[in-house]
């Protein structure tokens, strides 16, 4: 029989060892430490600046052509979750290609890590292809 006086310990212990996990998110998969350019959205190739970062464990950010970025992002590998996207509010000539990135960038559900590949899709076939030279 556990004695009442070692219930509160041993819960305390279980609180601590839960906020030990390991990131289990796409950045502790090869994705984190890089800046991951987008070249290709939909079997398009892209000439305009859009970036991928993991910052920190449960998060992304980023650089659209026009505004910087940034969204949660927990769920475990290979599942992909953006949302919702926080960025700021500049314009500039190439902002109706950021909306498409940013609608891109929250309907995807998958990731892959494939060295200097990063690759975001959904289940229907939708695909954003990053690369990175880091």
């Amino acid at each position: 029989m556990i004695h009442p006086k070692m219930i509160f310990p041993a819960l305390i212990g279980l609180i601590a060892l839960a906020g030990c996990r390991p990131d289990e998110t796409v950045s502790a998969y090869g994705a984190a430490g890089k800046t991951w350019q987008l070249v290709e959205l939909n079997g398009q190739t892209v000439d305009q600046i859009a970036t991928l970062t993991f910052p920190e464990e449960g998060r992304i950010a980023g650089e659209g052509p026009c505004n910087s970025y940034s969204a949660a992002m927990t769920v475990p590998y290979p599942w992909f979750e953006a949302g919702p996207i926080a960025s700021t509010r500049r314009a500039c000539p190439d902002l109706d290609f950021e909306v498409d990135y940013f609608t891109a960038l929250s309907e995807m559900t998958l990731s892959e890590v494939l060295g200097d590949t990063l690759i975001l899709s959904t289940p229907e076939g939708a695909q954003m292809v990053f690369k990175s030279g880091a």
